[in-house]
């Protein structure tokens, strides 16, 4: 405990699943994290938790990132955990379905770290945790416009690495397989049929297992703290062994 006592951090996407459970990972080692999400209803879950304040925030509107730094002190720690699972190949996929997949998983990343790094330029050095998937590395059916737009991800996430190893700012990515979240029961439930579709989701696992949102936490707390101080440009695979 107490591995990010300190610091300050900025997640977005926190009202549920995976960004959730990092922000309330990263209050439990003691950092005071700002926790974002367009669902304010959700989101005001979190207000009670010890460590975590909250904010709406679309990461969609760059004015609405601009509008919120301006009130905050600069971060130490930027969780991009924001996203969107396309369902389909190339021949379901329309133009504005693959501008909104590009838009949320990637572009706003772009947003965010580019509002942030500047207040980690002046602190000295920061570290950044981009959330990807397994599906940037290895073909999934039907994740055509989710598979591209997180192999963007990764690249991009390298890029800035490079770009600011010398600053002290860190990034790496964390490429989780399936996950059990609320976005995961929401794809479920628009099959024909969800229970034979959960299995095939389970079946595709080699530990036989999906994955829960604290391991993927688990790996976020490590990539922020000081125990991953010479860590940088990595792509952490937690995945069940999916990518194996």
């Amino acid at each position: 405990m107490g591995r990010l006592q300190g610091k300050r951090a900025l997640v977005t996407a926190a009202a549920q699943g995976i960004g959730e459970s990092i922000a309330r990972a990263f209050a439990a080692e003691g950092c005071d994290t700002l926790a974002t999400d367009i669902n304010t209803e959700k989101l005001a879950q979190l207000d009670a938790a010890d460590g975590i304040r909250t904010a709406t925030l679309d990461v969609l509107d760059s004015a609405a990132i601009e509008s919120l730094l301006t009130g905050e002190q600069a971060f130490d720690l930027l969780v991009n955990c924001a996203g969107f699972v396309h369902h389909g190949s190339i021949l379901d996929c329309t133009d504005d379905e693959w501008d909104f997949a590009f838009d949320l998983n990637i572009k706003s990343m772009f947003r965010m770290c580019k509002a942030v790094i500047p207040g980690m330029q002046s602190l000295g050095g920061g570290s950044i945790v981009n959330i990807s998937s397994i599906c940037a590395h290895k073909g999934l059916p039907n994740r055509f416009a989710y598979s591209a737009s997180k192999a963007a991800v990764d690249g991009f996430s390298k890029a800035i690495a490079a770009d600011f190893v010398t600053e002290g700012i860190r990034c790496n990515t964390i490429r989780p397989g399936t996950v059990q979240s609320p976005s995961l029961d929401e794809r479920i439930a628009r099959f024909d049929d969800p229970v034979a579709a959960r299995r095939d989701f389970i079946a595709r696992q080699p530990m036989g297992r999906v994955g829960f949102p604290e391991e993927i936490a688990a790996v976020a707390v490590y990539l922020a703290s000081d125990d991953a101080a010479f860590t940088t440009g990595t792509l952490i695979n937690v995945d069940g062994g999916m990518s194996t």
